[in-house]
């Protein structure tokens, strides 16, 4: 008879990764996440972000959260304040929110964009493809000198420093989680 004792405690945490930070896997010469930021318990990342990008990354240990957050068929909006080497050319914006074509015929969806200054604008994806952000800006021959992610769904960076971590509040726990369809710790 197995005798189960009580659901372990779950964390979700908002974490603003560092530029130079490994979000997955690093090498013996790359610092992880692990690495840099410690807490209670053994926390992963929901997703990536790019050794040379920075912002929020959700960190939990919440298996659950993994498939309803990164499955770009859920249409989970993540935003980000992109800087550009050179002015924003006019069309520019406008043809990333219908959604361009990359190389080897690979399509992205309409995204929102919004300019946010002479070389620099948001844009809110819902899928993630490797270095996205990166690969539509050179398409148009932009080199990308900033990417930041500023919002996963509801939760916001907000004032949190690199390296720095907030938990998530009650409210927002219950709100996030719902959003993924995801029953309460205590329904585990």
């Amino acid at each position: 008879v197995e005798v189960r004792g009580a659901a372990k405690e779950k964390y979700y945490v908002a974490y603003h990764k560092p530029i130079g930070i490994v979000t997955h896997s690093p090498t013996e010469h790359e610092q992880g996440i692990a690495d840099v930021y410690h807490f209670k318990a053994p926390l992963a990342p929901m997703g990536r972000l790019d050794k040379d990008s920075h912002g929020l990354i959700i960190l939990t240990n919440d298996g659950r959260v993994t498939g309803p957050l990164l499955d770009a068929a859920e249409g989970h909006e993540k935003e980000y304040y992109v800087k550009v080497d050179g002015p924003v050319r006019p069309g520019f914006l406008a043809r990333l929110s219908e959604g361009i074509e990359l190389e080897n015929n690979v399509q992205t969806k309409p995204a929102k964009v919004k300019r946010m200054g002479e070389r620099a604008f948001s844009i809110v994806l819902t899928e993630g493809k490797r270095h996205e952000i990166r690969r539509m800006c050179a398409a148009f021959d932009y080199r990308v000198l900033e990417l930041c992610r500023t919002r996963i769904m509801d939760i916001r960076l907000g004032s949190i420093k690199p390296g720095e971590g907030r938990a998530l509040t009650a409210a927002e726990q219950v709100k996030f989680l719902a959003a993924l369809g995801i029953k309460g710790v205590e329904e585990n």
